[in-house]
């Protein structure tokens, strides 16, 4: 089997590693069903016993009707050969159903480690990846991995095992025949190496362009990508680039298909050689005496039984070559290590309000290397630039229930901030506490129970109203579901709309306005009862009208929670208990509206700015804990 293996793979070194460590992965998901594979193996075993003992019954049948035996043996020959026959059909049919099983299995392991595996990824994973391929991935290569267990599995195994019974049937017969009858073996050797490599090579041609066009697709029929492509007016160009590669995988489909026929028809050649050799060589040595006229039959038919597992293993090695493929292409997403692990022996938060706590903290983005792999991004080879620290000693304190209000340029760090208190990345030094635990040394279940965050974007699954809030509490109630809506101020809305909380929201939530999907987010926020609330421009691209009722609904999310607000309109912030004011990573200057217009600094500039020519607001956003 391994040198059928073997076969499939590249000429080059670098390849023949690779490909013998992915078949020692897989063979490390298959240890898990090993008693399986056992029984398998013997009823394959079993089949392959059947199968030889048909065509030696056969012979013997034929001795006995040219010698001019008794009517008895022939018949009892005969239904001994029926019996075999629907044995064999039975073990047949339950050797295929327990191949099915393990590959099945095997495969529903691999997908779990796959989307587990994810999970577990950094967001810059994602920030990275293209969705499609990804996707790809776990479906079409998960799919190619599954042909080697559900169809090269049963015949591999075997068809080595009856290629192994019957070479030794036909030695015992006659080793002269035997030993001719594989001269032309050769003939299938050669150009099983060969086409097994061209077949392996199209293979990953065609899976990466697949992937390409699964990505194009997820991308353009998003509801956001299909309104681009219509505001830009470039349909006819989307569809030509992908019409290039869909021609491409065409022609790779028609290349592959008529190498392993030509194959294919090459082996039937072969055998049928081999064939006539047999009946030529057999029968003179049968006229001459030296040879039962029965035994020249049985050799015939065992003959079929030695080439057409030849053939079998053919088809099985060009199935495992493509599986191969597919598990090395998996391999590589399991490949990518998580950046952020949760800990073995996590430290419990203490309970009531908490504090946030940044203690000099430094922070870059992590590079390529480190959170991608090029086929995922659908370049040549990753960036291997190491971005600059967007972070530099940045240190503050939240008290527990105040608002703590982030402002400054754009790309000033905020966000970026706001994404360590809750581990979306972690710092590179320093530490982000919560009431002084270190958030590396919180379990992700307390960390996701004790902070929630509502982004500019709040992304909506393509599900009902319902399922989106049950996703920040799966055992709420519709007390609560209703409740959690009426904060938001979205009860009105829900309540017109025919299906109530059964309303499908569509893809991304776009079936709402921008401001209903931010309550909507709101509202799941409420749901969940953190004990620290995160805004990341929460109000941004809202119209006047939508905005006040957002602030509304964000009043009563902060109300006393510890509130970390982000946010460039100044007047939704003034009132906060602190306000901090980033400017390339560091924090500039700290204080409360008042004493920062009173320095007229950086703080001041931006608020003469923003209000030039204009009346200041009144305050919307207020901190439950703020100082009067």
């Amino acid at each position: 089997m391994w040198m059928a293996l073997q076969s499939t793979m590249q000429d080059e070194g670098t390849r023949r590693s690779v490909s013998r460590a992915t078949l020692r992965r897989v063979m490390a998901f298959a240890r898990p069903h090993r008693r399986a594979l056992v029984a398998f193996l013997l009823l394959s075993t079993t089949g392959a016993v059947l199968g030889v003992a048909t065509p030696v019954l056969a012979g013997e049948a034929v001795n006995a009707i040219v010698d001019g035996g008794d009517v008895g043996t022939v018949v009892g020959l005969a239904v001994v050969i029926a019996v075999l026959a629907i044995v064999g059909t039975g073990v047949g049919l339950l050797e295929r159903m327990q191949s099915s099983r393990i590959g099945e299995g095997l495969i529903l392991d691999l997908r779990r480690a796959v989307f587990d595996h994810v999970q577990s990824m950094p967001v810059a994973f994602f920030t990275r990846t293209r969705t499609g391929a990804l996707v790809s991935r776990l479906n079409n290569d998960v799919i190619g991995a599954q042909r080697a267990f559900t169809s090269a599995l049963s015949g591999v195994l075997t068809n080595l095992i009856a290629l192994g019974l019957t070479l030794i049937v036909m030695v015992r017969l006659s080793w002269q025949i035997t030993l001719l009858a594989l001269v032309l073996l050769p003939i299938f050797v050669i150009p099983a190496r060969r086409v097994g490599a061209r077949v392996g090579q199209m293979e990953r041609e065609a899976a990466d362009h697949n992937a390409a066009m699964t990505s194009q697709m997820t991308e353009r029929f998003s509801a956001a990508g299909a309104v681009l492509v219509k505001l830009f007016g470039r349909p006819a160009q989307e569809s030509a680039e992908f019409g290039v590669r869909a021609a491409r995988v065409r022609d790779i489909g028609v290349r592959s298909a008529m190498a392993t026929e030509i194959f294919m028809r090459a082996l039937m050649l072969v055998s049928g050689l081999a064939q006539a050799l047999i009946y030529g060589l057999g029968g003179y040595l049968a006229l001459r005496g030296d040879l039962a006229p029965g035994t020249v039959v049985t050799l015939a038919l065992l003959l079929t039984r030695l080439y057409s597992p030849l053939t079998a293993l053919a088809t099985a090695r060009l199935d495992v070559t493509t599986a191969l493929v597919s598990f090395e292409r998996v391999f590589e997403v399991l490949d990518v290590a998580p950046l952020i692990a949760e800990p073995t022996d996590p430290t419990p938060l203490p309970d009531g309000p908490l504090s946030v706590e940044f203690d000099r903290v430094d922070f870059a983005y992590p590079s390529a290397d480190k959170v991608s792999i090029a086929s995922l991004e659908d370049v040549v080879t990753l960036d291997g630039r190491q971005d600059a620290d967007v972070l530099h000693g940045v240190s503050f304190v939240v008290q527990p229930g105040w608002t703590v209000a982030l402002v400054g340029s754009s790309g000033a760090g905020k966000s970026t901030l706001a994404s360590l208190v809750p581990r979306l990345y972690d710092v590179d030094a320093g530490a982000v506490r919560l009431s002084g635990v270190d958030v590396r040394d919180l379990s992700f279940d307390s960390l996701r129970s004790a902070v929630g965050m509502v982004t500019q974007d709040g992304h909506l699954f393509h599900d009902t109203i319902r399922a989106n809030l049950l996703y920040a509490r799966p055992d709420a109630t519709d007390d609560e579901l209703w409740d959690a809506v009426r904060r938001a101020r979205l009860d009105d809305l829900v309540r017109s709309l025919s299906d109530g909380l059964d309303t499908v929201v569509g893809e991304r939530g776009y079936r709402l306005s921008g401001g209903e999907r931010q309550r909507l987010t709101i509202a799941r926020l409420l749901l969940a009862r953190p004990r620290i609330v995160i805004l990341d421009e929460a109000t941004a691209h809202l119209d006047s009208a939508s905005e006040a009722a957002v602030q509304e609904a964000l009043a009563e999310a902060l109300e006393g929670r510890t509130a970390l607000v982000i946010a460039h309109r100044l007047s939704t912030v003034r009132d906060a208990d602190l306000i901090l004011v980033i400017e390339d990573g560091r924090v500039v200057e700290r204080g409360t509206h008042d004493e920062l217009l009173a320095e007229h600094g950086r703080y001041a500039f931006l608020h003469r700015t923003q209000f030039a020519g204009e009346h200041e607001l009144a305050p919307v956003l207020t901190g439950p804990g703020q100082r009067p």
